[in-house]
């Protein structure tokens, strides 16, 4: 007998799936992206900030090919996409969790059309990816600062250190 997956199985949309999944999602949606590679304190407070600017928050993760084409060092990502997803479906802030394999997940943005686009500290809102289309549909753009100075390069250097 298989036991019953966890609730938070749910949340994982693929790509293909996600046109009907955004049919019954609350609105205003907000939408990020990123590798989520080693789950951080940085990165579960960015997703709860993110989550309460909207009724609901798409997370975008980067597939394995397209986090290793973003140069983070070898051996990255460090965990599977498989993995990293069901991590991030996992939080609470996270209402639907899907993937990306291009360089960009500006098609995943032009299909959700979420009303709020929000990416980490470190990024200029203005080059954001999906900013202007974001705006062209009277969206919001925001880059949120970071309250918990961590990442997962450097919490690598320090276990690869010890």
């Amino acid at each position: 007998m298989r036991p019953h997956l966890p609730a938070f199985e749910a949340k994982i949309c693929p790509p293909r799936e996600l046109p009907a999944r955004l049919k019954s999602i609350k609105r205003p949606l907000v939408f990020t992206n990123g590798v989520f590679d080693l789950l951080h304190r940085g990165h579960v407070t960015y997703l709860a900030q993110a989550r309460a600017l909207g009724a609901s928050l798409l997370v975008a993760v980067n597939s394995d090919a397209s986090a290793r084409r973003l140069g983070k060092g070898e051996g990255r990502p460090v965990t599977t996409l498989e993995d990293r997803v069901a991590l991030v479906a996992a939080l609470e802030a996270v209402t639907l969790v899907t993937w990306f394999e291009e360089e960009t997940p500006l098609a995943l943005i032009l299909a959700a059309k979420p009303e709020v686009l929000v990416k980490g500290g470190d990024w200029k809102p203005e080059a954001i990816v999906g900013a202007k289309e974001v705006k062209s549909w009277r969206g919001a753009v925001h880059s949120i600062p970071f309250v918990h100075e961590r990442s997962t390069t450097l919490l690598l250097q320090r276990i690869r250190n010890t």
